[in-house]
């Protein structure tokens, strides 16, 4: 008996170590690192990826609906609150798409589907449909606060893309757009002095992300806010040491909480007072460790949960080649073309749950790539 017993626990063991060498099928999402060659925004991936927002910029079902009812004359089809950004499955995608459309117009004025997109552009932004969708902010009680602050931080990238662009009809979508804008941008300052604490996810209500992407355009167009997201910030971040990037990601990212709020201070900080907080708040890279980051896997693409990670893929890239730039850090560079490489070619798969807001995510790391 004696010597069965130790049989058995020998053949325990035997199997313990298989199954630790298996992984339990870990092997499946292990990123196997290599050579990369930086992607590009060329003509022939702008229209593949132009595709996908004219895909469902008009189509309203299905649809993710943010609405809270305060009694049942509410309850009609999105597009009736919200004429200009009713497809995409919900509203801040919608946003998404009209700002893909944009900048690849800006972009590519030889795009084949240049005028179906400012078709819709034309269509969409008109000054009856924009007051609408100010209107729909004081419906009622619960929509006053709709889309805070993910959806209203797209916006002000919308509006912004729309100033710069030289074009006439760009200038006219832009000034139909601002009151809007300026609603947006109001509900910042309303909201922003209440926030005690700021929101350190991977996901829509990340505090670093709505601000740095209201930031840009609050410079030029919101000075008030543009000092209030500085204050904020300063205030929620500039004590934050040792910022925990191994923990990353969350099986949901989109957006990586540690690099969100590395490339809101970027902007709001001095160089130098920059350079001093970045060595305290993520030291690994003053030791050259490229490794720290390796792109996110999606194992299940039609989960609309899973397929989030294809998007963080995008979004570090964003955040990373500017701050490369401003150290002069090739590695870093790198990391964000690696990134880019993993997701772009995956995102035209033909399922709805990452196409209808993907492209907005790469062509704004591609946007970052070039240096804007």
């Amino acid at each position: 008996m004696k010597t069965n017993s130790i049989s058995l626990v020998i053949c325990f063991l035997i199997g313990a170590v298989l199954c630790l060498q298996c992984g339990g099928g870990s092997s499946e999402v292990q990123y196997q690192k290599e050579a990369v060659q930086a992607p590009k925004l060329d003509l022939q991936l702008a229209e593949k990826l132009i595709a996908l927002p004219l895909k469902c910029i008009q189509q309203e079902l299905p649809y993710k609906g943010h609405h809270v009812l305060a009694d049942s004359s509410e309850l009609v089809m999105p597009i009736l609150h919200h004429p200009v950004f009713y497809g995409c499955f919900d509203w801040h995608s919608a946003v998404h798409a009209h700002w893909s459309l944009v900048y690849l117009m800006k972009q590519f004025p030889n795009i084949r589907a240049y005028d179906q997109a400012k078709k819709i552009l034309d269509e969409h932004i008109t000054k009856e449909n924009i007051q609408i969708e100010i209107d729909y902010f004081t419906l009622n009680n619960y929509t006053k606060n709709f889309e805070r602050t993910y959806g209203w931080a797209w916006v002000m990238v919308l509006t912004q893309e729309l100033k710069e662009w030289s074009n006439p009809d760009g200038q006219r979508w832009y000034e139909t757009i601002k009151p809007l804008t300026d609603v947006i941008a109001e509900k910042y300052q309303t909201y922003l002095p209440n926030l005690v604490y700021p929101i350190r996810v991977g996901e829509h209500s990340n505090t670093a992300f709505g601000l740095s992407f209201a930031y840009d355009l609050a410079k030029s167009d919101y000075p008030s806010l543009a000092s209030l997201i500085e204050s904020r910030a300063l205030e929620f971040y500039a004590n934050d040491v040792d910022c925990p990037l191994s923990w990353e990601p969350s099986g949901y990212d989109f957006l990586s909480p540690c690099l969100q709020e590395l490339d809101l201070m970027r902007k709001v900080l001095p160089v130098s007072a920059f350079v001093e907080w970045h060595s305290r708040f993520i030291p690994h890279w003053q030791k050259n460790e490229r490794n720290i980051l390796t792109p996110a896997i999606v194992k299940n693409r039609n989960d609309g949960k899973l397929v989030h990670l294809d998007g963080l893929n995008f979004s570090r890239s964003w955040c990373l080649y500017p701050f490369a730039r401003s150290i002069s850090s090739t590695h870093l560079s790198e990391l964000a073309d690696e990134h880019l490489a993993f997701s772009i070619t995956k995102i035209t798969d033909g399922d709805y749950n990452g196409e209808h807001w993907l492209a907005s995510f790469a062509l704004y790391a591609f946007k970052m790539q070039d240096g804007e």
